[in-house]
């Protein structure tokens, strides 16, 4: 009797054993209960990688490589602080990714940071996918490079008494925020020794100082963020710290080097500014303060939608928002669009540089500055006036800043009781006085009597100044008009003014003042004859 009490006690315990065995059978019929099932039997208190393995497909990958894989995406998981709350995770057994429609078969992708880690269902079961196994791997190295998983056990070993963390984790904590403290300073001191000796060899320490120096400080933030990155993931923190440590070490990153780069652009702008110094042309010059600005918007730009992606912020559908609303704004900017063309057509036909004198319909002044919208100019009365790029590019500019030479043209009024040889000695002076100016064009000029006016005889006297700016052409011709006021006077030629004579016809006192003339016999055609031959035996010139 007893014996058969006792074989009906071991029948039962096998039964419920074998009912507790089932029990404990992978539940793998969703996205859901395959994660769960991974996470939850590799807790702490109930680290069992081979029960966790099961997530992996029997009909790929072994037991024991299983086992494996299930804890180094595990650490993986905790490494990079990635954080699956489970009630998002469908638990639909027929689950189906809808955001691509590349994907025919049901699939389940656990975290968007490393999409290469997914679930599939093969049967009615959810496994992690084969590109899962193969990439996990190497995703592996790259969170922990260089060996440093070796020192995961023995960090994590222990009881977890604080925060869920042993005491090996908090004391790695320590040295490593002491560790990172010594090396922001050891990197900023060796960058900020190793550039003022370098730039004292060169003779340039105000460039170490303006330029260079004021990198160091994120230069050696950015080294200690990389080496936070790549430590962090070792000492395995616990998910409800990791994920805010995690999220926190990439933003920083993009952070840092985004103000690097800001800075850095100054230094390229002093490089640029350089290379416009050499040139003729002074657009350039006014071209680098728009480079560098245009440089620190991209730089920004680029640092903003890396921070935003390091936040997990959705980027293609901000990028796609912000195009439809670009559209919308380049339709109720399309005068300020105008403009930035207008400007770069202007950089790009170089009508004119900074400093040069130019008139474009009502305008008349010197450039001082081109910008993306606008093109100042400063009047001669001093007066600033601001252009829109877009117009100024549409109008008639004419550019007096690239005058070779600058011409005077004027006419000398002599009285009508000049004599003719006076006329032509006044006219040759006038010629060698151009010939003796230093700065007037010799090659081109005019000094000829040119037409008979109503009170005067007029002298046409067009000449050439080659001189840089209008200040120097009002000395020239100062200093010619003086001439030739002297030499009018040494040769007694009298400048005319407006005059009007009143002739009386008759009166009974006085004959009339209108000259009798003969007709025109053979004796005048003689005479006049021989004038013309005598003059051009003399020559048309000769005195």
């Amino acid at each position: 009797m007893r014996y058969i009490l006792f074989l009906t006690f071991v029948f039962l315990s096998l039964n419920l054993q074998a009912q507790q065995a089932d029990s404990l059978e992978a539940n793998l019929s969703s996205p859901y209960h395959t994660v769960k099932y991974h996470l939850v039997h590799l807790q702490p208190n109930n680290f069992e990688p081979a029960t966790a393995g099961q997530v992996f497909d029997p009909a790929e990958v072994s037991e024991k490589r299983a086992a494996e894989l299930a804890v180094k995406l595990k650490r993986i998981y905790d490494g990079e602080g990635i954080y699956i709350d489970l009630d998002e995770v469908p638990s639909n057994p027929d689950y189906n990714d809808s955001t691509s429609s590349r994907y025919a078969r049901n699939r389940y992708e656990v975290s968007s940071l490393f999409p290469e880690i997914y679930l599939e269902k093969r049967g009615d079961k959810w496994y992690y996918s084969r590109e899962t196994v193969q990439e996990l791997p190497v995703i592996y190295d790259m969170v922990f490079p260089f060996g440093s998983d070796r020192f995961i056990d023995w960090i994590t070993t222990g009881s977890h008494d604080f925060l869920g963390m042993t005491k090996r984790q908090l004391l790695a904590i320590l040295l490593q925020i002491l560790f990172g403290l010594i090396l922001f300073r050891v990197t900023t001191f060796l960058f900020s020794r190793s550039v003022n000796t370098l730039m004292a060899r060169m003779g340039k320490e105000h460039i170490g100082r303006k330029y260079i120096l004021p990198v160091a400080r994120p230069l050696a933030s950015l080294v200690v963020i990389l080496w936070l990155l790549l430590t962090i993931p070792v000492l395995q923190i616990p998910i409800g710290v990791g994920r805010y440590l995690s999220v926190a070490l990439r933003t920083l990153l993009p952070v840092y080097v985004t103000m690097l780069l800001y800075r850095l652009v100054d230094l390229l702008s002093l490089y640029f500014t350089r290379l416009a110094s050499r040139t003729e042309t002074t657009l350039d010059d006014q071209l680098v303060p728009l480079v560098r600005k245009s440089l620190k918007a991209f730089v920004i730009l680029i640092g903003g939608l890396w921070i935003l992606s390091a936040l997990n912020v959705p980027i293609i559908p901000l990028l796609t928002g912000l195009s439809l609303g670009g559209l919308a704004f380049a339709l109720a900017a399309q005068d300020t669009l105008k403009n930035f063309f207008g400007s770069l057509m202007i950089f790009i036909d170089k009508p004119f540089q900074i400093g040069d004198w130019i008139t474009a319909d009502n305008l008349d002044g010197t450039v001082e500055e081109v910008g993306f919208r606008s093109t100042r100019i400063r009047t001669f009365r001093d007066s600033v006036q601001s252009i829109p790029n877009g117009k100024l590019a549409d109008m008639l500019i004419d550019n007096h800043g690239l005058r070779v030479y600058r011409r005077f043209s004027t006419t000398l009024s002599i009285t009508y009781d000049t004599p003719p040889d006076r006329i032509d000695l006044f006219t040759k002076g006038l010629r060698k006085i151009v010939d003796n100016h230093p700065e007037t064009r010799k090659d081109f000029y005019m000094v000829q009597l040119n037409q008979f006016g109503a009170s005067s005889l007029d002298i046409l006297f067009y000449i050439f100044f080659k001189v840089p700016n209008w200040q120097e052409e009002l000395r020239c011709r100062h200093e010619v008009m003086l001439e030739t006021i002297r030499l009018a006077e040494h040769l007694g030629v009298r400048f005319a003014f407006p005059t009007q004579t009143l002739h009386l016809e008759t009166s009974p006192e006085k004959q009339s003042l209108t000259p009798q003339y003969q007709q025109v016999d053979e004796k005048l055609k003689q005479q006049m004859m021989s004038y013309l031959e005598s003059r051009k035996t003399a020559g048309m010139d000769g005195l």
